[in-house]
């Protein structure tokens, strides 16, 4: 299978990511108009597995190191299994929570708190679980990371207070749950890995590959059960069901699929790089994602449009925080 070899290479393994993972919302902005973001997310989730079962079968299973997928699931222990698709259905309940966020609030908003928040605590667990990288500069980065989601929360309540939008402390709190859950799934994917070694595994761990398979097969499971609820009792509209699905143009099913391997790409390189740079270093960079949603959310979605000078001043002051503080994560690594 294919093994990141230099944490040169880790890190722009981690830089997909955070390109990925703050990208793929893009494509449910583009159909939202016509298309419930409930509706959106099981195409989004299909979109996830099929990612992970080419990954598996491409990179996962070419090469002389590491075991190839079949051969590495067939030899998994139970318990590493259960890990991993515990990992999938926390995230899938946290990021079913940051999707509804998205489409309430903006990317600009539901990014910076919900994931901004995610890479916080996700940093503090996953190093506590594997201590790599400098803990100065990583928690110092953590701070000023801290600090932006606080500076965009406070940003956002006083554009929609200034525009007369509703809903501010609602979409802000189902951030912060979304933030709190995003934080914990990756420390059951990690802990069914063998991250100290790639290239030989130990007996009963699972290669990122398969570890990534297991956590979609958790996703698609899960999303069963939260997705269904949450379309007879939505958090914001009236309630939907399967036929509207299955009456969706096949163009809109494709945008949620490619969001979906967006997503999955991003996942896929995270759990590759996370054997040289560590589990701390990797989900924190690949949290980043939070600046990228946010520039794509002011820029390129206007969400922040007709902001007044404060406002525009807290945005600025966010970015410039999330790049010094993804700064300061990189140089943890090295």
């Amino acid at each position: 299978m294919f093994i990141v070899e230099s944490y040169g290479l880790a890190v722009l393994f981690c830089i997909v990511t955070m390109l990925c993972w703050g990208s793929w919302a893009n494509t449910q902005k583009l159909v939202q108009r016509e298309w419930r973001f409930e509706l959106f997310y099981w195409d989004y989730v299909l979109g996830i597995f099929l990612l992970a079962l080419i990954g598996a079968f491409t990179m996962g299973s070419t090469g002389e190191s590491g075991r190839p997928f079949l051969a590495d699931l067939a030899q998994a222990e139970g318990e590493n299994i259960r890990s991993a698709l515990i990992g999938g259905v926390v995230f899938n309940l946290a990021n079913i929570l940051l999707t509804a966020a998205i489409a309430g609030a903006g990317m600009a908003v539901a990014f910076p708190v919900g994931i901004g928040l995610a890479l916080v605590i996700g940093v503090l667990i996953n190093y506590l679980m594997h201590a790599k990288g400098d803990p100065v500069f990583l928690f110092l980065g953590v701070g000023l990371v801290t600090l932006a989601i606080i500076l965009n929360a406070v940003a956002y309540g006083k554009h929609s207070g200034g525009t007369g939008k509703k809903g501010v402390g609602k979409w802000i709190g189902v951030s912060v749950i979304a933030g709190v859950l995003m934080s914990t799934f990756y420390p059951f994917i990690a802990a069914g890995m063998d991250l100290e070694n790639f290239v030989s595994p130990a007996a009963g761990k699972m290669t990122p590959y398969t570890a990534f398979v297991v956590f979609a097969g958790g996703i698609v499971l899960s999303n069963l059960l939260f997705n269904t609820i949450l379309m007879r009792k939505p958090l914001e509209g009236t309630p939907s069901n399967y036929g509207e699905y299955f009456r969706g143009r096949f163009g809109v099913h494709l945008v949620g699929v490619f969001g979906g391997c967006i997503w999955g790409v991003g996942n896929l390189f995270n759990l590759i790089a996370a054997g040289k740079a560590g589990p701390a270093i990797s989900y924190g960079l690949g949290q980043g994602a939070t600046l990228v949603a946010a520039l794509w959310g002011v820029l390129i979605w206007k969400e922040f449009k007709g902001g007044s000078r404060s406002v525009n001043a807290l945005v600025a002051a966010m970015f410039v925080l999330f790049v010094v503080g993804l700064g300061l994560v990189i140089a943890a690594g090295e």
